[in-house]
């Protein structure tokens, strides 16, 4: 069988599992365990073990349960409503209101988390449930947290960013201050969105609530220091180089427990709640990162990445046209592969191309950490609609389809970095010249 005949057989039958109501995880290692006994010469058990070990005993990845752990506390203690009260007179005039604090979130938390899975399933542990209860529309909930999730692998630091830096051999520091201004950009694009749906669909938000003068809203939002405090102590311990991302997801539960302690809603009950809470999820994305590590492994295999990235090779494109057909090849891939599997798989024959074209190598990091983006929105495999489906029990289509315009969004801030690389290399060259 031809590559292209392989891949559509793979597909079919992950398509066929996923409809069935197999787990997200099972389906992927059963297709990655199908795709490699009878497309590969390799044999498969031994290659099951070694996915599924390596892509879970990782000291990074042990930040995964702990900043899940740090939002099951916020969520189970009051301290998320208490937030959320504090939030709300200060975002009582802008369109969209409370809604907006899921993109804010997104983007504070991703720039801790450095993961997409841990900010989709934190801020929506904290964000979600709050917005139900106050009558906003769960679908345009939805599409938020599963696209502005995904700002934890734009925003530094970022586990995809420097497995790009390992691969093109590129400063990592510059990588991360490249992501600064694109990060804003799309956090911009994402409000706006919100923003306009809110002026066209007023009847789908709650009412504005009881104007207050300043010193109302300060007293208000009394409850939003100890949080701030916390979240600030993080990012700037992370920055300054004083703790690891690890320690950093430490950091957070012990001020998250301490927190909740000092304002008396932390009980034996919700610190048990918390935990096992936690303990589901977490081992609930764990798991399906061994299923699509194993996927990506057959995937390797086989041979159809770099076959992509080789036919792509060949075409003699121009610069621009070179750009167009990376990025439908990469949300090709995206639909099977996790993003840093795409980007081991293709840098070897893709780099080099890059590199001729013309174009800078900081700047298609970034280009292509946005769309393993929209790979993360993308059916069959999109990595966050898996963890809100799995933490809704909504569809994984339903979720896809309230992201749809969040996903536009992404598209245009790909165009707008391509239009404009300057959005990119600004920040590294000021920062890393003087």
């Amino acid at each position: 069988m031809s590559l292209i005949e392989i891949a559509g057989v793979l597909l079919l039958l992950m398509m066929v599992l996923l409809s069935g109501g197999v787990w997200i995880a099972m389906t992927l290692a059963i297709v990655g365990f199908v795709g490699m006994t009878f497309f590969t010469g390799t044999p498969p058990g031994k290659n099951l073990f070694t996915a599924f070990w390596g892509s879970n005993a990782s000291w990074t990845l042990a930040a995964l349960p702990m900043f899940i752990w740090m939002g099951e506390i916020l969520f189970r203690t009051k301290l998320s409503e208490e937030m959320f009260e504090g939030l709300s007179p200060w975002l009582n005039k802008i369109p969209g209101r409370l809604m907006h604090t899921t993109i804010l979130g997104c983007g504070i938390f991703g720039s801790v988390s450095g993961s997409s899975a841990a900010t989709c399933a934190t801020i929506a542990k904290v964000a979600l449930p709050e917005l139900v209860k106050r009558g906003y529309d769960e679908k345009i909930a939805l599409g938020s947290l599963a696209t502005a999730g995904t700002l934890g692998i734009l925003i530094p630091p970022s586990i995809t960013m420097v497995v790009y830096a390992v691969a093109a051999d590129a400063s990592i520091i510059r990588i991360f201050l490249a992501g600064f201004i694109p990060g804003f950009i799309l956090m911009g694009l994402f409000s706006g969105y919100i923003a306009l749906w809110a002026i066209m669909h007023p009847e789908k938000q709650p009412a504005p609530g009881v104007e207050m003068s300043f010193m109302q809203k300060l007293r208000a939002s009394g409850n939003l220091i100890p949080c701030t405090l916390l979240i600030v102590f993080i990012v700037w311990v992370l920055v300054a180089g004083l703790a690891t991302a690890t320690e950093c997801a430490a950091y957070g539960v012990l001020g998250s427990l301490a927190i909740a302690w000092w304002g008396g809603s932390l009980t034996w009950k919700s610190f048990f709640d918390s935990l096992l809470g936690a303990t589901r999820v977490s081992c609930m994305i764990m798991f399906i990162l061994a299923g699509a590590a194993f996927l990506s492994m057959t995937m390797a295999y086989t041979g159809i990445p770099r076959a992509l990235a080789e036919w792509v090779a060949s075409l003699g494109l121009s610069p621009y046209a070179l750009i167009g057909v990376l990025a439908v090849v990469y949300l090709i891939l995206g639909t099977a592969l996790d993003g840093i599997s795409m980007i081991v798989l293709t840098s070897a024959v893709v780099l080099p191309m890059i590199q001729k074209a013309g174009f800078d190598l900081i700047w298609f990091g970034i280009f292509i950490v946005l769309l393993v983006e929209i790979a993360e929105v993308t059916p069959p495999v999109g990595f966050n609609l898996f963890v809100l489906q799995n933490m809704t029990g909504k569809d994984s289509n339903t979720i896809a389809r309230a992201a749809i315009p969040f996903f536009v969004c992404l598209v245009i801030c790909i165009a707008i970095i391509t239009v404009f690389p300057q959005t990119v290399t600004w920040l590294p060259d000021v920062v890393m010249n003087k």
